[in-house]
């Protein structure tokens, strides 16, 4: 596979939230994951296990979310990818409790392929955006 298809397999099972244990099918043992919070870049390492506990988390906060790709760009072996994210708040998410509202996630990253597996990513969530709709949803 090549790395835009190993990707998007990833955003349509993985990250998807369709079954994100295949992440031990497209993501190496240990990946980098550079995530940029507030200016601040903090790197930690996944196995395709985290990850997948990662977005079984996310779909207990948010449900069975919609994931909209509306970037999709390679360049050699790095893919970038921007996406927009519904769901509904229907788990405790950072002490709010859940609302059932809609929460819009935008984000992007850049996932870069070795070997035919994800090995390291670099990613922006809109996290300011998200805490905003927790604030506004819980004083509805």
């Amino acid at each position: 596979m090549t790395p835009a298809q190993i990707v998007k397999k990833f955003f349509e099972e993985v990250r998807s939230g369709k079954n994100p244990d295949y992440a031990s099918e497209l993501m190496a043992e240990h990946v980098s994951a550079h995530q940029v919070i507030a200016e601040e870049e903090l790197t930690v390492l996944r196995t395709p296990k985290d990850y997948a506990d990662h977005v079984k988390e996310m779909i207990e906060a948010y449900g069975h979310f919609t994931l909209e790709i509306q970037e999709f760009i390679v360049q050699d072996s790095k893919v970038y990818v921007r996406w927009k994210q519904v769901g509904k708040h229907v788990g405790e998410v950072d002490g709010y409790q859940p609302t059932n509202l809609p929460v819009i996630e935008l984000a992007s990253a850049v996932y870069r392929i070795e070997e035919q597996k994800i090995v390291e990513y670099w990613i922006q969530i809109d996290r300011a955006g998200i805490e905003n709709q927790l604030v506004r949803n819980k004083n509805n």
